[in-house]
């Protein structure tokens, strides 16, 4: 009864062993694969878009002659923009971006104000505002993946145009690009692959200029006319992006 049991347990071994080694010899089922990781957002690269919004302009004028001021005029008025930027953007230190960015737009902005001298002459001035063209440089932080925090600042060119009526003589009309400075900030977010979109307040101010004018009946020695514009506008836009190519993940 002994011997028979080794017997079984010998071949129980033999069989063991020889299962084993069968197994090993089968091939292995090959792990799933690893999802790949999603490419890193990058803001370097270059882009071009168009924007659209609104802008408030606020103008004052006043006159005088050599015995001192004849009027002054204050005209806060708003309007229609629109138009279309280009730039490009470098992302380094991590979520640091520096860019540079130039736009152009064009506005609605027509105000006409008058008053009453004090030889009881009307006296009408006609403002308006044709377009702005501003080249701004940019800092920004992205805070999280595909969102941007920017402020900028810089040069701004703009079409100014004045006509001046008093008692019924139109006196003259000046129309000049002024140069003035502009600060503002906003947010863009990269909702996919090479767009983004982005919502911004920028901050206008084109400085004091002097003329001169002459008129038959108040002004016929000359009189000086002076005048003032700052303007703010709230944008959103639209940009398409090329380039900024990060490293391993080709695009």
């Amino acid at each position: 009864m002994q011997k028979r049991s080794w017997i079984l347990l010998a071949a129980a071994t033999i069989g063991l062993a020889a299962t084993q080694a069968l197994a090993a010899d089968l091939p292995r089922k090959a792990p799933p694969p690893a999802v790949p990781m999603a490419p890193p957002v990058t803001w370097t690269g270059c882009y071009i878009g168009a924007n659209v919004g609104g802008i408030f302009s606020d103008r004052s004028a006043h006159f005088s002659d050599s015995i001192g001021v004849i009027g002054e005029i204050s005209a806060n008025n708003s309007g229609f923009t629109g138009g279309g930027q280009i730039g490009c953007d470098y992302q380094f230190a991590g979520g640091w971006v520096i860019g540079i960015r130039n736009m152009f737009n064009g506005t609605s902005l027509s105000r006409d104000a008058s008053f009453v001298d004090g030889a009881g002459n009307l006296v009408t001035v006609d403002f308006r505002n044709n377009w702005f063209d501003a080249l701004t440089g940019r800092l920004g932080y992205a805070f999280a993946p595909g969102w941007l925090l920017y402020g900028q600042g810089g040069v701004v060119w703009a079409k100014n145009s004045v006509d001046v009526t008093i008692a019924g003589f139109d006196v003259g009309s000046a129309s000049r690009t002024r140069t003035g400075w502009t600060a503002g900030g906003g947010v863009e977010w990269m909702f996919t692959r090479g767009w983004s979109a982005f919502l911004e307040g920028n901050f206008y101010d084109f400085g004091d200029h002097d003329r001169t004018i002459f008129d038959p009946v108040v002004c016929v020695a000359g009189c000086a006319f002076n005048t003032k514009t700052t303007a703010a506008s709230v944008l959103v836009g639209v940009n398409w992006r090329w380039g900024g190519k990060s490293p391993g993940y080709g695009y």
